[in-house]
C-alpha cells in the first residue's frame, strides 16, 4: 500500500515502515559520527524504548558504547493489512541494525507496569546477560493499571489550584488562540502521580535488585523537564510537575538503595530539552513554546534533537570520565542550552507577539511539523513515499 500521513489532533494515525527505519538510521549515523564513548555500560535495559528519548538512549548505548540492549515498550504490532505504530517499526529498525553490528538486542512488547513483564524481563536478563549496569526509565503513558490493585489510573495535563489561561497553537492548522483549563481535582492529581510518578521506576529497580541482576555500581536514569516560567502553570506546577516531584523523591530512595549495594551505584534524573514528541504534542501551550525555541536555537546553531541530547548525556555527563554537573537539586541538566538566559529572554519577547498571521515568521512552526511527521516515518530523505510499502513487519 501507499502510506500517507493522517494526522488527528496531536497524533499521526499512520506510520511508514521504511521511513521509521531511515529515522533510526539517521540517529545511528549521528552517534557513530561522534565516536565511541569510553567507560560506558555493556548491558542496558531501556524501559520505554520505542520512541523519543528512550529510543535515542538505546541507540546511544548500542552504537556509542557498544552495549547489549533490552527494550521494553507497548506498541501495536503490524498485521497483514494493518499498519503497526511508529514505535513498532522503530524497534524493528533498531534491532536489525544492532544485530548487523554484532550487538545483542531483545525486545519485550507489553505492559511495562505489570508484574508479569518485570518477571519476564528479569528471566531474560538471567538467561542472556547475567546482569544490567544501566537502567533507563523513559515511559510516557497516559494510563496505568496498578499491578497490585488492578485500578486503572489515567493521567491529566491540568493546572493545580487555579484555572489556567494562556496562548497555544493548533500545530496542524496554524491557528494561535487562547486556551483556558480548569484545575485538576484531587483524584486527578493522584491518578497522574500514579501514572507518571516514581512508583513504577522504583518497582523495577526493587525487582531487578531482588532478583540479583543489577551489576555492582549500576546506574539508573529517568527523564524530566522543567522549562521556562511561561509553561510552569501547566507543566512544572501542574499535575505533571507534581508527578515529576514524586519521580525525584523515588530517585532519592533508589539512589540510596544502589549506593547501599555498591558505593558507585547511582540513580539520576536528567532534565532534558523541550522537543517535539508524542507526549509534548499533547500538552497545551508547549507546542507554541517549542516552535519559538526551535527558531531561536536553530539561528544560534545550538538546536538539538533527541539523539543529540542522548549522545551528549552519555558522552558528557554519564560516561567518558565526564563531570555529571549536577544542579542544586542533584539533577543532571542537559537542558542547559535551552535555558541560557539569552535564549529565554528572546523567547519571552517573541511569545506575546505571535499571531496566526505571523506564526511562520516568528516561529519555526514548519520545523515543528517536520519533526512531528518524522516521528512517524514521514519526510525522511531517500524514501519514495509514492511507492508501495509493505505494512506487515514482524518483530525481530
Amino acid at each position: 500500500m501507499v502510506i500517507k500521513p493522517r494526522v488527528r489532533g496531536f497524533v499521526c494515525v499512520t506510520s511508514h515502515p521504511e521511513g521509521c527505519a531511515a529515522h533510526v538510521q539517521q540517529q545511528i549515523d549521528y552517534v557513530k559520527s561522534k565516536g565511541s564513548i569510553s567507560g560506558g555500560p555493556k548491558n542496558v535495559l531501556v524501559i520505554g524504548s520505542s520512541t523519543g528519548f528512550g529510543l535515542s538512549s538505546r541507540i546511544a548505548a548500542a552504537f556509542g558504547c557498544g552495549a547489549n540492549t533490552m527494550g521494553v515498550f507497548f506498541e501495536r504490532p503490524s498485521e497483514e493489512d494493518r499498519l503497526g505504530t511508529a514505535g513498532w517499526y522503530n524497534s524493528i529498525g533498531f534491532t536489525a541494525k544492532a544485530r548487523e553490528a554484532g550487538l545483542y538486542a531483545r525486545n519485550f512488547n507489553g505492559d511495562a507496569f505489570s508484574n508479569e513483564m518485570k518477571s519476564d524481563v528479569i528471566q531474560a536478563i538471567k538467561d542472556d546477560m547475567g546482569s544490567i549496569d544501566l537502567v533507563v526509565y523513559s515511559l510516557a503513558s497516559p494510563r496505568r493499571t496498578h499491578p497490585d490493585t488492578g485500578t486503572v489510573h489515567k493521567s491529566v495535563l491540568k493546572p493545580v489550584g487555579t484555572t489556567y489561561s494562556n496562548r497555544t497553537v493548533d500545530t496542524d492548522r496554524g491557528i494561535v488562540s487562547e486556551i483556558t483549563i480548569d484545575p485538576a481535582s484531587e483524584a486527578e492529581i493522584a491518578d497522574t502521580v500514579a501514572v507518571m510518578g516514581g512508583d513504577d521506576w522504583e518497582r523495577w529497580i526493587n525487582a531487578l535488585d531482588g532478583a540479583g541482576v543489577l551489576a555492582p555500581g549500576a546506574t539508573t536514569v529517568a527523564y524530566s523537564y522543567i522549562g521556562p516560567e511561561v509553561t510552569w502553570d501547566i507543566y512544572k506546577n501542574g499535575t505533571i510537575g507534581l508527578a515529576k516531584n514524586d519521580l525525584e523523591a523515588a530517585c532519592a530512595r533508589i539512589d540510596a538503595k544502589l549506593k547501599g549495594i555498591d558505593a558507585n551505584g547511582r540513580a539520576l534524573i536528567s532534565v532534558n530539552k523541550a522537543l517535539v514528541s508524542q507526549a509534548s504534542s499533547a500538552i497545551p501551550v508547549v507546542p507554541l513554546y517549542i516552535s519559538i525555541l526551535y527558531k531561536i536555537m536553530k539561528a544560534n546553531g545550538t538546536h538539538e534533537g533527541c539523539i543529540e541530547q542522548m549522545q551528549r548525556l552519555f558522552a558528557e555527563r554519564l560516561y567518558n570520565g565526564a563531570d555529571l554537573q549536577l544542579d542544586e537539586a542533584g539533577r543532571v541538566r542537559i537542558d542547559d542550552l535551552e535555558m541560557k538566559p539569552e535564549v529565554q529572554t528572546e523567547g519571552a519577547a517573541i511569545w506575546p507577539r505571535v499571531t496566526t498571521e505571523n506564526l511562520e515568521e516568528l516561529t519555526d512552526i514548519v520545523g515543528y511539523r517536520e519533526e512531528f511527521l518524522k516521528m512517524f516515518g514521514f519526510g525522511l530523505p531517500g524514501i519514495d513515499y509514492e511507492a508501495d510499502s509493505e505494512p506487515h513487519h514482524p518483530m525481530l
